[in-house]
């Protein structure tokens, strides 16, 4: 019985940490990536906000998860935004082509690092960063809050910067 309730834990328990799909593309430049976006923002009158992070980051993808989910967050981000996830990988394990993405990556988001991760970085459409959002401020228990979310996305759309 007890090695019954132990497999079982540890299945639920296994399937709730894949459970969360994947969505940083760690094969991609993330600055070529991020000027991608930019043209395709500047045809649509949009801003980019990069979610900095990686899938190496639970809380990275809790929040793709969580916005993916919302209707209400998910039509403000479509209707204002090209919303990016671009890869950071903090280690060193890479290589030195990819410590030097990093680098350059964290030079062009005005060392967004510094907040955690996830972290969001709002960026106009001639690439200038005008905001940088720490996700600290945006929990609530093991996942987001849906107020302070649509308050962050709201408050840095085209229309409201103006």
């Amino acid at each position: 019985m007890l090695f019954g309730l132990v497999a079982l834990f540890l299945s639920v328990s296994a399937h709730a940490q894949t459970a969360l799909k994947k969505v940083y593309n760690e094969d991609i430049n993330p600055i070529e990536q991020i000027d991608h976006a930019l043209l395709k923002a500047n045809n649509s009158g949009k801003f980019v906000i990069c979610q900095v992070g990686g899938n190496w980051c639970p809380w990275c993808l809790r929040f793709a998860d969580f916005i993916t989910n919302d209707t209400a967050i998910s039509k403000v981000i479509n209707d204002n935004f090209e919303y990016i996830h671009v890869n950071y990988n903090p280690r060193k394990s890479g290589g030195e082509e990819k410590e030097k993405q990093a680098a350059a990556l964290m030079k062009r988001l005005d060392n967004c690092g510094r907040f955690g991760f996830p972290v969001f970085v709002v960026l106009d459409k001639t690439g200038k960063v005008i905001h940088i959002q720490d996700s600290s401020f945006l929990e609530e228990g093991k996942s987001y809050n849906q107020e302070k979310v649509l308050r962050f996305f709201k408050n840095w759309t085209p229309q409201a910067v103006k």
